[in-house]
Order: C-alpha cells, then sequence, then structure tokens
C-alpha cells in the first residue's frame, strides 16, 4: 500500500509539471494578488480532477466521451480562456513601477472559479479517461476499493504538492520583479491563455469534420 501511495504522489507531480493554462493561470493570478489567489486557482483545476476521478469510479465514462459533451466543452472552454487571456492583457497597464497592480477587487473564490473553469476542458477529461482512467480501472478490477482511492488520493496530494511549490517560488519571485516586468508577464500569460483557447477552437472544429 505505501508503494502505490508514493507512486501515485509522483504520478500526479508528472501530470502537474507540464505548462498548460491551469498552470499560467496560476502564475498570472499569483504574481498579481499573492500566494492564495495563485492556489485557489489550483485548487479549483484539483476539484474537477477529483469530480472527475468519483464520474469515472460510477462509471460515467461513455457520457464523458459522447461527441456532443465534448464540443460543448472545448467551445466554452475556448470562449473563457479568450476572455480571461484578453483580461490579463487588458489588466496590465493597472501595473506601476513599484510592481504592484491595483489593489485586488476579487476575491479567492473569483480565483478559484477561474481554475474550475479552465480545467473543464475534454482534453483534461480525455486524459483521465485514457491514461488514470485506465490506471483506476485495473487497479479497481483486481484489488478493490481501498487501493483504487489510495491512487486517487495519492494522485491529488502530488498535484496539491506541485501547486504548493510553484506558488511559493510565485510569490518569492513577485518580491523581485518591477512594474515593467509585471506588466509584460501579464501580456505573455494572456497571449499564453489566448494560444490555449485558440487550440481549444481548433479541436472543436476537428471535431466536427469528424
Amino acid at each position: 500500500m505505501e508503494l502505490l501511495w508514493w507512486s501515485s504522489v509522483m504520478l500526479g507531480l508528472s501530470v502537474a509539471i507540464p505548462v498548460g493554462p491551469i498552470t499560467i493561470e496560476m502564475i498570472r493570478q499569483g504574481l498579481k494578488k499573492g500566494f492564495f489567489h495563485g492556489w485557489s486557482v489550483g485548487l479549483g483545476g484539483m476539484t474537477v480532477d477529483v469530480l472527475l476521478m468519483i464520474l469515472l469510479y460510477c462509471g460515467a465514462s461513455a457520457f464523458l466521451t459522447a461527441p456532443v459533451i465534448q464540443q460543448a466543452m472545448w467551445i466554452v472552454g475556448a470562449v473563457f480562456l479568450f476572455v480571461v487571456g484578453y483580461g490579463s492583457i487588458k489588466e496590465a497597464s493597472a501595473f506601476h513601477a513599484g510592481g504592484e497592480g491595483a489593489s485586488p477587487d476579487k476575491t479567492w473564490l473569483s480565483s478559484y472559479g477561474n481554475g474550475f473553469m479552465v480545467a473543464v476542458s475534454p482534453g483534461n477529461i480525455v486524459f483521465w479517461l485514457s491514461v488514470f482512467g485506465t490506471l483506476l480501472a485495473d487497479r479497481l478490477g483486481s484489488t478493490g476499493q481501498a487501493h483504487f482511492w489510495t491512487m486517487a488520493a495519492g494522485v491529488i496530494c502530488g498535484i496539491a504538492i506541485h501547486d504548493v511549490v510553484l506558488m511559493l517560488l510565485v510569490t518569492h519571485a513577485r518580491r523581485l520583479i518591477d512594474g515593467k516586468w509585471m506588466k509584460r508577464v501579464s501580456i505573455g500569460a494572456g497571449l499564453a491563455l489566448m494560444y490555449f483557447g485558440g487550440m481549444f477552437v481548433w479541436r472543436f472544429v476537428q471535431s466536427l469534420q469528424l
């Protein structure tokens, strides 16, 4: 059981390390508003991961893989990423020479919602179905529920470790960069989020041609 736990934690870390829209939004919020706002984005993403685990456990893979469901999520995710990316570019002008932007007017719940919405995409769901879902199904079939949930909890723990370490680094970097660099980071993050939004649109168009 202990070996299963640590191998699951490492799997969670390996899942979280590649840079994607959630990581970019975490860094953007962390630099602009601090540790807890960035971490809240990660918590929103992890909530989607936990919900997907529960749905997979309940046998909802057929529903999640339905073409109409995936197409709807591609386009909703794309619109949301375009909106957030545009907002990041627009907010870049709020940073002044001291390195701080306008006073944070959004709550942690707003950052949490951003993370939740960014994570609701077929790309994320396809991963859980194709990679993690297969591993969990095999674990559930061969060793029972206890091992299933041990592996699931280990993966979430690994993702959480990544998020905390990333936000600690971002919080430290926040103290070292000035307003000019904060503007550049905000614009770069916005463009990156819009790039992922464009990828979602492309995947939506591809799905219509199948």
